[in-house]
């Protein structure tokens, strides 16, 4: 037997490969599905069965793709229709791998169609838990996601969790490995590890929402408290992965389209494309395209694009580094944004020695902000966008909030003239802001790099720390 989770840090997810004697089955596979075909054949070994635990929301799975390239069959719990040729199998249904037996467990409540599969070894004996999104390392998966598709409340659906969890769940062997689809940093749950990998048996003992004398209304309260808006993209990645998509190979080649700053120029004018900058925060902040939009690909990258540019349908045009074009598209495909229409060949150095317009980000660091708010003996005006949990835990004194994922929610509020200040907690999220008020016209703005963390080590006057576990 060989099990082997595949994490994608970027997305807080986890993949599986299983082998069993010369046979594999691929649980939850991203999109791009060729490193699981070269680690089978190279292994000696076919890919018999994908199984999927749900229609994903955060991102597309690779499962049309990867039954395409191998002919394995796709395989889906109970209530699951998709577009696309799969097996809807039955509650308690069983496949072999090898010497192995995979279980379905239809455990609805996260999604309606939710499946968990349990493995039992050569021996008959359960063995490990693939829980998709019914099970998290200390949470559950949020039950508002298919209120609209499910025709019920969340509330309703928390209820057939809390079902689910204690019949088919819990029952289960403390021994029993529990791999989930997602870890710490995902938006589908609010409370997981950062582990990725735990026994049935201490998730009974510290998960909240396994705690044995838990009842029903308390767990639907639990569940449902806290829940922030979901994603916009959400349902247009369950849309994706329930009717299907194009290749990934197609969405690479179309995104790997060179262009020269007069053509960049012109296909921004004429198609409305968001010009999506990745490159480092500072050198977006010494220079940029006017209009561009920073999201950085060695930040949470794609969890940003998704939050701030929405549609998956939206035209992009890269600036980039040359050598990791591939990488930008390939991430932003993996949560449906497929219209890349090409990058800008030569990267902003080019932009440049073509004399074209661009623009700067002013940037200053903590010790500068600190004097400059000494200078103005506290009456500067500060913007941090930052969570609001992160806010109300502690802040800049006399700081306002407005968090970058509601900040288009936020504009009025900031100056037409006078100049303000923009921090976030590492400089990562400011800079986004920052480009977003830039391309709205607001440019009275200055950055402080290093974020809050930078602020508070500065000695810049701060309220008292309060523990964000304690905040409602």
């Amino acid at each position: 037997m060989k099990i082997e989770q595949i994490y994608t840090g970027c997305l807080a997810q986890g993949a599986y490969y299983i082998e069993s004697k010369g046979v594999v089955a691929i649980i939850d596979p991203l999109r791009e599905v060729q490193p699981y075909i070269d680690k089978a054949e190279s292994n000696g070994a076919t890919i018999k069965y994908i199984f999927e635990t749900h229609f994903h929301a955060d991102f597309v799975s690779g499962h049309v793709t990867l039954s395409e390239k191998t002919g394995a069959p796709i395989i889906y719990g109970p209530n699951a229709n998709p577009s696309f040729k799969a097996i809807t199998a039955k509650d308690g249904q069983e496949f072999k791998l090898g010497d192995l037996t995979f279980v379905v467990l239809h455990t609805p409540g996260h999604t309606m169609e939710s499946t968990t599969y349990l493995l039992k070894d050569k021996n008959g004996k359960d063995y490990a838990l693939f829980t998709g999104d019914t099970l998290f390392l200390g949470d559950v998966g949020r039950p508002d996601l298919a209120q609209k598709a499910a025709h019920m409340t969340q509330e309703e659906l928390a209820g057939t969790l809390y079902d689910s969890l204690r019949n088919k769940i819990m029952p289960l062997s403390d021994d029993v490995t529990v791999y989930p689809a997602h870890g710490a940093g995902s938006a589908c749950g609010k409370n997981m590890m950062k582990e990725t990998v735990d026994t049935l048996g201490n998730q009974k003992q510290m998960n909240y929402a396994l705690r044995a004398d838990m009842t029903k209304e308390e767990f639907i309260k639990e569940v449902t408290d806290g829940l922030l808006p979901p994603p916009a993209y959400f349902p247009m990645n369950v849309k994706l992965n329930k009717e299907g998509y194009r290749d990934i190979d197609e969405v690479i080649a179309q995104g790997e389209n060179a262009l020269s700053p007069d053509a960049f120029e012109a296909a921004a004018n004429e198609t409305g494309a968001v010009m999506l900058d990745t490159r480092h925060q500072n050198d977006f902040a010494k220079g940029h395209i006017p209009g561009s939009i920073f999201i950085g690909i060695d930040g949470s990258f794609t969890p940003w694009v998704g939050d701030l540019i929405k549609d998956v349908k939206q035209p992009i045009l890269l600036i980039a580094d040359k050598d990791r074009i591939e990488e930008v598209i390939t991430r932003l495909s993996r949560v449906g944004f497929d219209n890349t229409l090409g990058y800008l060949d030569g990267g902003f150095e080019a932009w440049k020695k073509a004399s074209k317009e661009y623009d700067t980000v002013t940037s200053i660091p903590a010790a500068e902000f600190k004097q400059a708010e000494k200078d103005a003996q506290n009456e500067m005006t500060v913007f941090d966008v930052r969570k609001k949990s992160e806010f109300l835990s502690e802040h800049v004194l006399n700081a306002h909030n407005t968090p970058l994922t509601e900040i288009n929610d936020h504009l009025a509020e900031y100056p037409d003239n006078e100049t303000f200040y923009v921090h976030c907690a590492g400089g990562y999220r400011s800079m986004i802001a920052a480009s977003i008020l830039k391309s709205r016209g607001i440019h009275n703005l200055i950055d402080v790099q290093g974020g809050f963390k930078a602020i508070k080590e500065a000695g810049v006057e701060t309220t008292d720390y309060v523990c964000p576990s304690t905040l409602k």
